[in-house]
Protein backbone atom coordinates (compact mmCIF):
# COMPACT_ATOMS: atom_id res chain seq x y z
CA UNK A 1 0.00 0.00 0.00
CA UNK A 2 0.83 3.51 -1.09
CA UNK A 3 1.96 5.95 1.74
CA UNK A 4 -0.74 8.65 0.67
CA UNK A 5 -3.47 5.39 0.48
CA UNK A 6 -2.03 4.58 3.91
CA UNK A 7 -2.92 7.64 5.42
CA UNK A 8 -5.93 7.88 3.53
CA UNK A 9 -7.40 4.77 4.75
CA UNK A 10 -6.30 5.92 8.54
CA UNK A 11 -8.21 9.05 8.03
CA UNK A 12 -5.43 10.96 8.26
CA UNK A 13 -5.58 12.89 5.58
CA UNK A 14 -6.46 16.52 5.85
CA UNK A 15 -9.33 17.26 3.36
CA UNK A 16 -7.28 19.97 1.92
CA UNK A 17 -5.15 17.78 0.74
CA UNK A 18 -7.52 15.40 -0.57
CA UNK A 19 -9.27 17.33 -2.48
CA UNK A 20 -6.85 20.10 -2.68
CA UNK A 21 -9.40 22.81 -5.20
CA UNK A 22 -12.50 22.08 -3.31
CA UNK A 23 -10.91 22.77 -0.29
CA UNK A 24 -9.54 26.15 -1.54
CA UNK A 25 -12.68 27.20 -2.92
CA UNK A 26 -14.12 26.96 0.26
CA UNK A 27 -11.61 28.80 1.81
CA UNK A 28 -11.67 31.69 -0.70
CA UNK A 29 -15.24 32.68 0.12
CA UNK A 30 -14.48 34.12 3.36
CA UNK A 31 -14.99 38.08 3.06
CA UNK A 32 -14.28 39.74 6.61
CA UNK A 33 -16.93 43.13 6.78
CA UNK A 34 -13.22 45.06 7.21
CA UNK A 35 -12.07 43.76 3.82
CA UNK A 36 -15.64 44.44 1.89
CA UNK A 37 -15.44 47.58 3.08
CA UNK A 38 -11.90 48.58 2.70
CA UNK A 39 -11.83 46.71 -1.13
CA UNK A 40 -15.33 48.92 -1.70
CA UNK A 41 -13.97 51.60 -0.69
CA UNK A 42 -10.93 51.47 -2.66
CA UNK A 43 -12.72 50.40 -6.15
CA UNK A 44 -15.10 53.35 -5.74
CA UNK A 45 -12.58 55.87 -5.10
CA UNK A 46 -11.37 56.65 -8.64
CA UNK A 47 -14.83 58.42 -9.43
CA UNK A 48 -15.44 60.01 -5.77
CA UNK A 49 -14.79 63.38 -5.34
CA UNK A 50 -11.89 65.05 -3.07
CA UNK A 51 -13.52 67.62 -0.13
CA UNK A 52 -12.24 70.94 -1.10
CA UNK A 53 -9.33 71.03 1.90
CA UNK A 54 -8.59 67.34 1.02
CA UNK A 55 -8.33 68.31 -2.94
CA UNK A 56 -5.85 71.05 -1.88
CA UNK A 57 -3.51 69.06 0.40
CA UNK A 58 -3.07 66.36 -1.82
CA UNK A 59 -2.01 68.74 -4.51
CA UNK A 60 0.50 70.38 -1.82
CA UNK A 61 1.49 66.81 -1.06
CA UNK A 62 2.16 66.05 -4.89
CA UNK A 63 3.99 69.09 -5.30
CA UNK A 64 6.18 68.82 -2.24
CA UNK A 65 7.05 64.93 -3.17
CA UNK A 66 7.90 66.17 -6.60
CA UNK A 67 10.58 68.07 -5.04
CA UNK A 68 11.93 65.79 -2.96
CA UNK A 69 12.16 63.66 -6.03
CA UNK A 70 14.35 66.58 -7.96
CA UNK A 71 16.37 67.83 -5.33
CA UNK A 72 17.22 63.80 -4.34
CA UNK A 73 18.34 62.95 -7.86
CA UNK A 74 21.49 65.15 -6.87
CA UNK A 75 22.18 63.28 -4.07
CA UNK A 76 24.41 59.66 -3.49
CA UNK A 77 20.81 57.32 -3.82
CA UNK A 78 19.70 59.13 -6.44
CA UNK A 79 22.82 59.02 -8.59
CA UNK A 80 22.63 55.26 -7.84
CA UNK A 81 19.01 54.86 -8.69
CA UNK A 82 19.66 56.48 -12.48
CA UNK A 83 23.08 54.62 -12.52
CA UNK A 84 20.85 51.58 -11.83
CA UNK A 85 18.09 52.62 -14.90
CA UNK A 86 20.57 53.40 -17.74
CA UNK A 87 22.70 50.22 -17.03
CA UNK A 88 19.57 47.75 -16.21
CA UNK A 89 16.24 49.92 -16.59
CA UNK A 90 13.51 47.56 -18.13
CA UNK A 91 12.27 49.21 -21.77
CA UNK A 92 9.39 51.38 -21.55
CA UNK A 93 8.40 55.43 -21.81
CA UNK A 94 7.56 56.04 -18.09
CA UNK A 95 8.98 59.00 -16.81
CA UNK A 96 12.08 58.92 -14.52
CA UNK A 97 11.79 62.25 -13.39
CA UNK A 98 14.94 64.94 -13.14
CA UNK A 99 16.87 63.38 -16.00
CA UNK A 100 16.50 62.13 -20.01
CA UNK A 101 15.53 58.64 -18.89
CA UNK A 102 12.76 56.09 -19.64
CA UNK A 103 11.91 52.82 -18.49
CA UNK A 104 8.68 50.54 -17.79
CA UNK A 105 6.54 51.26 -14.84
CA UNK A 106 8.03 49.27 -12.08
CA UNK A 107 11.14 50.54 -12.51
CA UNK A 108 10.27 54.11 -13.24
CA UNK A 109 8.41 54.00 -10.00
CA UNK A 110 11.30 52.64 -8.11
CA UNK A 111 13.95 54.99 -9.38
CA UNK A 112 11.50 57.93 -8.46
CA UNK A 113 10.58 56.02 -5.20
CA UNK A 114 14.43 55.64 -4.44
CA UNK A 115 15.00 59.72 -5.32
CA UNK A 116 11.47 60.78 -3.10
CA UNK A 117 13.84 59.47 0.16
CA UNK A 118 17.24 60.13 -1.32
CA UNK A 119 17.11 62.75 1.83
CA UNK A 120 15.03 64.18 4.35
CA UNK A 121 12.96 66.42 2.79
CA UNK A 122 9.86 64.17 2.31
CA UNK A 123 6.45 64.04 4.06
CA UNK A 124 5.65 61.64 7.14
CA UNK A 125 2.76 60.18 9.08
CA UNK A 126 3.10 60.14 12.61
CA UNK A 127 0.46 57.32 13.44
CA UNK A 128 1.53 55.00 11.26
CA UNK A 129 5.43 55.69 10.79
CA UNK A 130 5.59 56.16 7.55
CA UNK A 131 7.18 58.26 4.65
CA UNK A 132 3.61 57.46 2.28
CA UNK A 133 4.77 60.36 -0.52
CA UNK A 134 7.78 58.68 -1.72
CA UNK A 135 5.77 55.13 -2.27
CA UNK A 136 2.66 56.53 -3.21
CA UNK A 137 3.20 59.18 -5.61
CA UNK A 138 5.78 57.45 -7.99
CA UNK A 139 3.75 54.25 -8.26
CA UNK A 140 0.37 56.14 -9.19
CA UNK A 141 2.47 58.40 -11.47
CA UNK A 142 4.00 55.76 -13.42
CA UNK A 143 0.68 53.68 -13.64
CA UNK A 144 -1.40 56.48 -14.74
CA UNK A 145 1.49 57.62 -17.05
CA UNK A 146 1.27 54.48 -18.15
CA UNK A 147 -2.73 54.33 -18.39
CA UNK A 148 -2.99 57.82 -19.10
CA UNK A 149 -5.10 58.96 -17.09
CA UNK A 150 -6.74 62.41 -16.09
CA UNK A 151 -5.51 64.86 -13.63
CA UNK A 152 -8.16 64.30 -11.33
CA UNK A 153 -7.77 61.04 -11.39
CA UNK A 154 -4.13 60.98 -10.33
CA UNK A 155 -5.05 63.13 -7.15
CA UNK A 156 -7.56 60.56 -5.99
CA UNK A 157 -5.51 57.61 -6.65
CA UNK A 158 -2.62 59.85 -4.40
CA UNK A 159 -5.43 60.40 -1.19
CA UNK A 160 -6.37 56.59 -1.57
CA UNK A 161 -3.19 55.34 -1.28
CA UNK A 162 -2.59 57.68 1.98
CA UNK A 163 -5.89 56.23 3.17
CA UNK A 164 -4.97 52.49 3.03
CA UNK A 165 -1.56 52.45 3.97
CA UNK A 166 -1.49 54.08 6.82
CA UNK A 167 -4.44 52.50 8.23
CA UNK A 168 -2.53 49.39 7.64
CA UNK A 169 0.18 49.97 9.56
CA UNK A 170 -2.03 51.72 12.40
CA UNK A 171 -4.00 48.26 12.75
CA UNK A 172 -0.58 46.40 13.08
CA UNK A 173 -0.11 48.64 15.51
CA UNK A 174 1.75 51.97 14.61
CA UNK A 175 5.03 52.63 15.78
CA UNK A 176 4.89 50.18 18.28
CA UNK A 177 4.77 47.56 15.59
CA UNK A 178 8.15 48.85 14.05
CA UNK A 179 10.04 48.79 17.50
CA UNK A 180 8.51 45.04 18.75
CA UNK A 181 9.01 43.10 15.44
CA UNK A 182 12.22 44.88 13.81
CA UNK A 183 10.07 44.95 10.86
CA UNK A 184 9.85 48.21 8.95
CA UNK A 185 7.18 50.42 9.03
CA UNK A 186 7.90 52.49 6.18
CA UNK A 187 8.51 49.91 3.53
CA UNK A 188 4.91 48.30 4.63
CA UNK A 189 2.73 51.10 4.79
CA UNK A 190 4.61 52.49 1.41
CA UNK A 191 3.95 49.26 -0.13
CA UNK A 192 0.12 49.17 1.18
CA UNK A 193 -0.34 52.78 0.04
CA UNK A 194 1.72 52.41 -3.27
CA UNK A 195 -0.49 49.29 -4.02
CA UNK A 196 -4.05 51.02 -3.57
CA UNK A 197 -2.95 54.10 -5.41
CA UNK A 198 -1.84 52.29 -8.20
CA UNK A 199 -4.57 49.84 -8.36
CA UNK A 200 -7.09 52.90 -8.29
CA UNK A 201 -4.51 54.35 -11.00
CA UNK A 202 -5.57 51.52 -13.06
CA UNK A 203 -9.10 51.47 -12.66
CA UNK A 204 -9.31 48.37 -10.34
CA UNK A 205 -12.52 47.61 -9.02
CA UNK A 206 -13.47 46.65 -5.71
CA UNK A 207 -12.80 42.27 -6.24
CA UNK A 208 -9.60 43.02 -8.05
CA UNK A 209 -8.95 45.51 -5.42
CA UNK A 210 -9.37 42.81 -3.35
CA UNK A 211 -6.72 40.64 -5.40
CA UNK A 212 -4.57 43.70 -5.55
CA UNK A 213 -4.22 43.67 -1.67
CA UNK A 214 -3.19 39.41 -1.77
CA UNK A 215 -0.38 39.86 -4.14
CA UNK A 216 0.71 43.04 -2.06
CA UNK A 217 0.94 41.12 0.93
CA UNK A 218 3.41 38.30 -0.71
CA UNK A 219 5.50 41.05 -1.44
CA UNK A 220 5.11 42.91 1.51
CA UNK A 221 8.66 42.95 3.30
CA UNK A 222 11.40 45.12 4.93
CA UNK A 223 13.41 45.00 8.34
CA UNK A 224 14.83 47.88 10.30
CA UNK A 225 18.26 47.31 9.84
CA UNK A 226 17.92 49.92 7.45
CA UNK A 227 19.26 52.09 10.18
CA UNK A 228 22.39 50.61 10.24
CA UNK A 229 22.65 52.09 6.10
CA UNK A 230 25.03 55.18 6.39
CA UNK A 231 24.86 56.24 2.66
CA UNK A 232 21.01 56.26 3.00
CA UNK A 233 21.04 54.14 0.26
CA UNK A 234 19.30 51.16 1.29
CA UNK A 235 17.13 53.97 3.68
CA UNK A 236 15.66 55.07 0.54
CA UNK A 237 14.81 51.71 -1.35
CA UNK A 238 13.01 50.38 1.84
CA UNK A 239 10.72 53.53 2.04
CA UNK A 240 10.11 54.35 -1.32
CA UNK A 241 11.95 52.57 -3.88
CA UNK A 242 10.85 48.90 -3.27
CA UNK A 243 7.58 49.80 -1.88
CA UNK A 244 6.77 51.95 -5.35
CA UNK A 245 7.87 49.33 -7.66
CA UNK A 246 5.65 46.23 -5.74
CA UNK A 247 2.93 48.28 -5.33
CA UNK A 248 2.58 48.85 -9.27
CA UNK A 249 3.66 45.12 -10.07
CA UNK A 250 0.81 44.22 -7.53
CA UNK A 251 -1.52 46.21 -9.68
CA UNK A 252 -0.59 45.90 -13.06
CA UNK A 253 -0.41 42.09 -12.36
CA UNK A 254 -4.13 42.12 -11.70
CA UNK A 255 -4.88 44.81 -14.35
CA UNK A 256 -3.62 42.46 -16.95
CA UNK A 257 -5.90 39.77 -15.32
CA UNK A 258 -4.65 38.10 -12.70
CA UNK A 259 -7.03 36.55 -9.46
CA UNK A 260 -6.38 35.72 -6.19
CA UNK A 261 -6.95 35.45 -2.37
CA UNK A 262 -10.60 36.94 -2.01
CA UNK A 263 -9.52 38.08 1.49
CA UNK A 264 -5.58 37.94 2.91
CA UNK A 265 -6.78 39.74 6.03
CA UNK A 266 -8.80 36.77 7.40
CA UNK A 267 -8.99 33.05 7.39
CA UNK A 268 -6.23 30.34 7.36
CA UNK A 269 -2.77 32.14 7.00
CA UNK A 270 -3.37 35.55 6.69
CA UNK A 271 -1.13 38.66 6.81
CA UNK A 272 -1.77 39.46 9.95
CA UNK A 273 -1.45 36.35 11.44
CA UNK A 274 1.77 35.82 9.56
CA UNK A 275 2.73 39.61 10.42
CA UNK A 276 0.83 41.05 13.29
CA UNK A 277 -1.18 38.75 15.28
CA UNK A 278 -2.96 41.52 17.55
CA UNK A 279 -3.71 43.42 14.68
CA UNK A 280 -7.17 45.33 14.81
CA UNK A 281 -8.57 45.24 11.58
CA UNK A 282 -11.42 47.94 12.58
CA UNK A 283 -8.55 50.49 12.08
CA UNK A 284 -8.28 49.50 8.66
CA UNK A 285 -11.85 50.84 7.89
CA UNK A 286 -11.84 53.35 10.33
CA UNK A 287 -13.53 56.66 9.07
CA UNK A 288 -12.88 55.90 5.56
CA UNK A 289 -14.31 58.78 3.94
CA UNK A 290 -14.46 60.85 6.77
CA UNK A 291 -10.49 61.14 8.26
CA UNK A 292 -8.25 61.16 4.94
CA UNK A 293 -4.81 60.57 5.90
CA UNK A 294 -2.79 63.07 3.68
CA UNK A 295 -4.37 65.84 5.69
CA UNK A 296 -2.94 63.75 8.58
CA UNK A 297 0.42 63.73 7.01
CA UNK A 298 3.34 66.29 7.72
CA UNK A 299 5.35 68.41 5.31
CA UNK A 300 8.55 69.23 6.60
CA UNK A 301 9.25 72.75 6.73
CA UNK A 302 13.20 71.86 7.19
CA UNK A 303 14.96 69.28 4.79
CA UNK A 304 16.18 67.42 7.85
CA UNK A 305 14.87 64.42 9.98
CA UNK A 306 11.66 64.72 11.65
CA UNK A 307 12.89 64.77 14.94
CA UNK A 308 15.02 67.77 14.20
CA UNK A 309 12.20 69.55 12.86
CA UNK A 310 10.32 70.82 16.45
CA UNK A 311 14.13 72.06 17.47
CA UNK A 312 14.44 74.28 14.68
CA UNK A 313 10.74 75.56 14.88
CA UNK A 314 12.11 76.51 18.30
CA UNK A 315 15.09 78.41 17.62
CA UNK A 316 13.43 80.62 15.08
CA UNK A 317 10.76 81.26 17.44
CA UNK A 318 12.90 82.39 20.51
CA UNK A 319 15.08 84.71 18.11
CA UNK A 320 12.14 86.09 16.35
CA UNK A 321 11.07 87.20 20.41
CA UNK A 322 14.25 87.77 21.35
CA UNK A 323 16.70 88.70 19.15
CA UNK A 324 20.56 87.96 20.31
CA UNK A 325 23.91 88.06 18.82
CA UNK A 326 25.86 84.94 18.67
CA UNK A 327 28.56 86.50 21.18
CA UNK A 328 26.21 85.93 23.92
CA UNK A 329 25.28 82.79 23.27
CA UNK A 330 26.72 80.53 26.31
CA UNK A 331 24.63 76.96 25.57
CA UNK A 332 21.55 75.82 23.90
CA UNK A 333 19.97 72.64 25.30
CA UNK A 334 17.34 70.80 23.40
CA UNK A 335 15.11 67.90 25.17
CA UNK A 336 13.38 65.23 23.22
CA UNK A 337 12.04 61.76 24.44
CA UNK A 338 15.00 59.78 24.65
CA UNK A 339 13.68 56.84 21.58
CA UNK A 340 13.57 59.88 19.40
CA UNK A 341 16.78 61.38 20.57
CA UNK A 342 18.91 58.26 19.96
CA UNK A 343 17.56 58.60 16.19
CA UNK A 344 19.56 62.18 15.57
CA UNK A 345 22.19 62.30 18.15
CA UNK A 346 25.67 62.74 17.11
CA UNK A 347 24.77 61.05 13.35
CA UNK A 348 27.47 61.69 10.25
CA UNK A 349 25.14 62.59 7.70
CA UNK A 350 24.32 66.52 8.45
CA UNK A 351 20.71 65.92 7.73
CA UNK A 352 20.21 64.17 10.62
CA UNK A 353 22.10 65.19 13.11
CA UNK A 354 21.07 67.81 15.31
CA UNK A 355 24.19 69.19 16.89
CA UNK A 356 25.00 70.07 13.37
CA UNK A 357 21.74 71.46 12.32
CA UNK A 358 21.21 73.52 15.84
CA UNK A 359 25.09 74.93 14.98
CA UNK A 360 23.90 75.80 11.25
CA UNK A 361 20.25 77.08 12.16
CA UNK A 362 22.26 79.61 14.97
CA UNK A 363 25.28 80.47 12.48
CA UNK A 364 22.81 81.37 9.51
CA UNK A 365 19.55 81.83 11.37
CA UNK A 366 18.07 79.49 8.76
CA UNK A 367 18.50 75.89 7.59
CA UNK A 368 18.62 75.41 3.70
CA UNK A 369 19.00 72.35 1.88
CA UNK A 370 22.08 73.24 0.92
CA UNK A 371 23.36 73.40 4.77
CA UNK A 372 21.67 70.25 5.42
CA UNK A 373 23.78 68.18 2.83
CA UNK A 374 26.87 70.00 3.12
CA UNK A 375 29.28 67.02 4.98
CA UNK A 376 32.55 69.16 4.65
CA UNK A 377 30.65 72.00 6.54
CA UNK A 378 30.61 69.70 9.11
CA UNK A 379 34.09 70.03 10.11
CA UNK A 380 33.79 73.81 9.62
CA UNK A 381 35.90 75.71 13.17
CA UNK A 382 33.00 77.68 13.41
CA UNK A 383 30.69 74.97 13.32
CA UNK A 384 32.51 73.05 15.49
CA UNK A 385 32.76 75.79 17.85
CA UNK A 386 28.64 76.78 17.81
CA UNK A 387 28.53 72.48 18.09
CA UNK A 388 29.85 72.72 20.99
CA UNK A 389 27.76 74.68 22.83
CA UNK A 390 24.52 72.52 21.73
CA UNK A 391 23.24 69.41 24.44
CA UNK A 392 20.91 66.89 23.52
CA UNK A 393 19.14 65.85 26.63
CA UNK A 394 16.78 62.35 26.50
CA UNK A 395 13.67 63.08 28.66
CA UNK A 396 11.65 60.83 29.52
CA UNK A 397 9.03 62.78 30.80
CA UNK A 398 8.64 63.61 26.59
CA UNK A 399 7.73 60.12 26.51
CA UNK A 400 4.36 60.46 27.13
CA UNK A 401 3.23 62.46 24.13
CA UNK A 402 4.58 59.94 21.62
CA UNK A 403 3.75 60.04 18.47
CA UNK A 404 4.10 63.26 18.75
CA UNK A 405 7.88 64.39 19.04
CA UNK A 406 7.28 67.43 21.73
CA UNK A 407 10.80 69.42 21.93
CA UNK A 408 11.85 71.64 23.91
CA UNK A 409 14.94 74.37 23.41
CA UNK A 410 16.69 76.27 25.99
CA UNK A 411 19.16 79.10 24.98
CA UNK A 412 21.10 80.58 27.64
CA UNK A 413 23.28 83.56 27.56
CA UNK A 414 26.46 84.46 29.31
CA UNK A 415 24.72 86.45 31.71
CA UNK A 416 22.44 84.08 32.70
CA UNK A 417 19.55 85.02 30.87
CA UNK A 418 17.58 81.60 29.38
CA UNK A 419 14.72 81.38 27.04
CA UNK A 420 12.79 78.32 26.62
CA UNK A 421 10.47 77.61 23.70
CA UNK A 422 8.41 74.16 23.95
CA UNK A 423 7.24 73.34 20.06
CA UNK A 424 4.40 70.71 20.31
CA UNK A 425 2.88 71.42 17.06
CA UNK A 426 6.11 71.51 14.19
CA UNK A 427 5.19 73.54 11.69
CA UNK A 428 3.95 71.63 8.40
CA UNK A 429 2.16 68.99 10.92
CA UNK A 430 -1.82 69.23 11.04
CA UNK A 431 -2.42 71.41 13.97
CA UNK A 432 0.57 73.86 12.31
CA UNK A 433 0.23 73.64 8.82
CA UNK A 434 2.44 75.38 6.05
CA UNK A 435 0.61 77.60 4.11
CA UNK A 436 0.65 76.79 0.26
CA UNK A 437 2.74 79.98 -0.57
CA UNK A 438 5.35 77.92 1.72
CA UNK A 439 5.13 75.07 0.31
CA UNK A 440 5.39 76.36 -2.79
CA UNK A 441 8.46 78.63 -1.51
CA UNK A 442 10.28 75.06 -0.64
CA UNK A 443 9.65 73.24 -3.46
CA UNK A 444 11.43 76.02 -5.64
CA UNK A 445 14.31 76.42 -3.13
CA UNK A 446 15.00 72.20 -3.75
CA UNK A 447 13.96 72.12 -7.54
CA UNK A 448 15.39 75.98 -8.71
CA UNK A 449 18.89 74.13 -9.23
CA UNK A 450 18.05 71.15 -10.58
CA UNK A 451 15.40 72.38 -13.27
CA UNK A 452 15.93 76.15 -13.72
CA UNK A 453 13.39 78.66 -12.06
CA UNK A 454 11.26 78.96 -15.08
CA UNK A 455 11.00 75.50 -15.45
CA UNK A 456 10.52 74.51 -11.68
CA UNK A 457 7.80 77.16 -11.76
CA UNK A 458 5.97 75.94 -14.26
CA UNK A 459 5.75 72.61 -12.97
CA UNK A 460 4.67 73.97 -10.03
CA UNK A 461 2.11 76.06 -11.51
CA UNK A 462 0.75 72.99 -13.34
CA UNK A 463 0.48 70.85 -10.48
CA UNK A 464 -1.72 73.07 -8.24
CA UNK A 465 -4.19 73.16 -11.09
CA UNK A 466 -4.01 69.44 -11.93
CA UNK A 467 -7.50 68.52 -11.10
CA UNK A 468 -7.97 70.27 -14.76
CA UNK A 469 -5.55 68.37 -16.69
CA UNK A 470 -7.19 66.21 -19.10
CA UNK A 471 -3.95 64.32 -19.06
CA UNK A 472 -1.27 63.32 -16.65
CA UNK A 473 1.19 62.96 -19.20
CA UNK A 474 0.77 67.02 -19.36
CA UNK A 475 3.34 66.89 -16.41
CA UNK A 476 5.93 64.80 -17.66
CA UNK A 477 8.04 67.50 -19.66
CA UNK A 478 8.24 69.27 -16.90
CA UNK A 479 9.64 66.76 -14.48
CA UNK A 480 12.45 65.59 -17.69
CA UNK A 481 15.95 67.54 -16.59
CA UNK A 482 16.64 69.27 -19.46
CA UNK A 483 19.91 68.66 -21.21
Amino acid sequence: MKRRDFLGSAGLVPLSVLMPTAFAQAQNTILSPEMLALSNYMGSAQNQPLPPEVLEQTKLHVIDTFAAIVSGSELLPGQAALKYIKLHGSKGKQTVMASQLTSGPADAAMANGVMGHADETDDSHGRSRSHPGCAVIPASFAVGEELDISGQHFLRAVALGYDVGTRLLMAMGGPRFSYDSHKSSHSIAGMFGAAAAAGCAAGLNAQQMRWLLDYTAQQSSGIASWGRDTDHIEKAFVFGGMPAKNGVISALLVHTGWNGVNDVFSGPDNYFLATAPNADRALLVEKLGERYEITQTDIKKWSVGSPIQGPLDAIEIIRRQHPFELEQLAAVRVRLDPSVAKVIDNRDMPDICLQYMVAVMLLDKTASFKAAHDIARMQNPAVLNMRAKVQLIPDPALSQYLPVRVAIVEIELKDGTVFTERVDAVRGTPRNPMRRDEVVAKCQDLMDPVLGKRQSKALIEATLMLENQRSLKALSPLLKRRV
